[in-house]
């Protein structure tokens, strides 16, 4: 498990991140391959092909985005009325990190009660299984938080749809690092410079090699290694990999 110096990404784990793609291995630097921020000063012959990348991303995004909120505009209206059948309101907003270090509000579909917080801190105090599961993988595999509605739409992702408008703001892309809390940065070490070079992506590495099945050093081990390793090409590859494991509900909690 990493801890609050440095997360170590030994050999094996590169071997069976990189092999959906089978690019180049990153190198052991702070930095990465920085696709997501504009201050970052590449050499004087990537300069242009990574700004091109990254417009060409970006529209990617914003087009996509648009045409999914137009597609399934009715689906997000029966879930929302779904959601708020189970109590008010039907979205979550919750503060996660993204480019930069920047913080901004996630939007989700609400699948948890509106007292998920103490719900929470009070199954941690008296159950040391649950709080040693949460500290290993900030997740539980048995949360008391959450609805009958919320669990249909957390096995299917559906709750996510609403981070569609996270991708047309800016704060979000549809493929990129899972976007974390504050709390979780410790996690990444001095790999969180990786992670700040990206925007979060609604789907990425992590949701095609296991999600939740995962450790959370394997995590930090895919965010590092799509950032440093990452092309268009890639990410057509990811999306192509997103629906069959959202269908079949591969490691979801």
């Amino acid at each position: 498990m990493a801890t609050g110096t440095e997360t170590t990404i030994p050999q094996h784990q590169r071997s069976f991140m990189l092999s959906p793609f089978a690019p180049p291995p990153p190198d052991d630097r702070p930095g990465g391959y920085d696709y997501g921020n504009d201050n970052a000063p590449p050499s004087d012959g990537q300069a242009v092909p990574r700004k091109l990348a990254r417009q060409a991303k970006r529209c990617f995004d914003v087009i996509v985005a648009t045409l999914l909120i137009l597609a399934l505009s009715a689906l997000m209206l029966v879930l929302a009325w779904l959601v708020r059948r189970d109590g008010k309101p039907a979205l979550y907003r919750h503060k996660r990190i993204g480019i930069n270090g920047q913080s901004f509000y996630c939007i989700k579909f609400r699948s948890m009660v509106a007292n998920g917080d103490e719900i929470l801190a009070d199954l941690l105090a008296r159950d040391p299984e649950a709080q040693a599961e949460w500290a290993a993988t900030q997740k539980l595999r048995r949360d008391p938080r959450i609805t009958r509605v919320g669990d249909f739409l957390r096995k299917t992702s559906l709750d996510e749809l609403p981070q569609l408008i996270n991708v047309l703001r800016g704060e979000m892309s549809l493929v990129g690092p899972r976007p974390i809390v504050a709390a979780e940065t410790h996690f990444y070490g001095h790999h969180i410079e990786d992670y700040y070079a990206a925007r979060p992506g609604i789907t990425g590495l992590w949701q095609v090699s296991g999600r939740s099945d995962t450790t959370y050093e394997r995590r930090v081990a895919l965010d590092v290694s799509y950032v440093r390793n990452w092309s268009l090409a890639n990410d057509m590859v990811i999306l192509m990999k997103t629906l069959p494991v959202v269908l079949l509900r591969r490691g979801a909690v």
